[in-house]
């Protein structure tokens, strides 16, 4: 397993081969990730402990506990723990460099 530190929490990779990816990510109270897309890449997130917000172009889903939301490409979003520090899966496809990032809070913009 490989663990990742994050300006906004960590990620680990719990498995990555040539059909899948699967990611347990850990983001803290008031932090996102850049609001990005993937060109390929499609992404199915299942919060495991508390609430996350998923910020689409036109729309935010709050996401609780047990709850999944699958986000095709290339449809932009971002991540969000605006709720208490939140744990979650991320299952995708196995583009791992496939990120185009639009914005970003920590200045790791493309």
């Amino acid at each position: 397993m490989t663990r990742i530190e994050k300006p906004w929490g960590w990620e680990e990779i719990l498995e990555n081969n040539t059909a899948y990816t699967v990611k347990r990510l850990f983001m803290q109270d008031g932090h996102q990730c850049s609001y990005q897309y993937h060109k390929k890449k499609l992404e199915t997130i299942l919060v495991l402990r508390g609430v996350l917000t998923i910020v689409l172009a036109t729309e935010e889903i709050v996401l609780k506990e047990g709850e999944i939301k699958t986000i095709p490409p290339p449809q932009p979003h971002r991540m969000r723990a605006s709720h208490g520090d939140c744990l979650y899966l991320e299952c995708s496809t196995s583009q791992l460099g496939d990120v185009v990032r639009i914005s970003d809070d920590y200045g790791r913009v493309n």
